[in-house]
C-alpha cells in the first residue's frame, strides 16, 4: 500500500508561521511523524510540499496508477483551487483531506472546502495528529476496497 501526503503554500513554514494557529511543531517534525506512524503500519508513504498551484496538480495526476491513497492539505488553496479539486476528481483516489486548524472556526472564506467535496473525510482540527488519522483512515478504506 502506497499513500501521498500532498502540503500545499506555507505549510512548510510549520513551527514559524503563526505558531498560536499551527503549532510549535516544524515541517521536519511533522514529516518525521508520518514517516514514523507509516514504518509501523508497513504502509510506503511519499510527501511532498509545493507553495505552486500547479506543481501540486502535477504531483496529485503523478499518483495516478502509483498511489493507493492521498492525504492533501490544499491550505491556502483549499478555497480558491477548483484546479487541485478537479485533478483529486480525474484520479479517482481515496482522498483525505486534512488540516491543521479548524477552518471552519476562523475567517469566513476559509468556511468552504473545493477539496472536501472530492475527499472521502476531511480531518479538521486535530493538529498535526490528523494527519495520522487519516492515514489510518485510509488503510481502512484502501484493505476494504481490495
Amino acid at each position: 500500500m502506497k499513500i501521498v501526503v500532498i502540503n500545499g503554500p506555507s505549510i512548510n513554514m510549520l513551527g514559524i508561521r503563526e505558531p498560536a494557529i499551527y503549532g510549535e511543531e516544524t515541517y521536519d517534525d511533522l514529516c518525521e511523524k508520518i514517516y514514523s506512524h507509516c514504518r509501523i503500519k508497513g504502509i510506503k508513504v511519499e510527501i511532498y510540499q509545493s507553495n505552486h498551484e500547479g506543481d501540486l496538480v502535477d504531483k496529485i495526476q503523478d499518483c495516478f496508477h502509483k498511489a493507493d491513497g492521498i492525504i492533501i492539505n490544499a491550505a491556502g488553496y483549499t478555497h480558491t483551487s477548483i484546479a487541485i479539486a478537479d485533478a483529486l476528481r480525474a484520479v479517482n483516489i481515496p482522498t483525505v483531506e486534512v488540516h491543521i486548524s479548524e477552518p471552519k472556526e476562523r475567517e469566513e472564506y476559509r468556511h468552504f472546502s473545493y477539496t472536501e467535496e472530492v475527499s472521502i473525510a476531511s480531518i479538521r482540527g486535530e493538529g498535526t495528529n490528523g494527519y495520522l488519522k487519516a492515514i489510518d483512515l485510509l488503510e481502512i478504506t484502501i484493505k476494504n476496497m481490495k
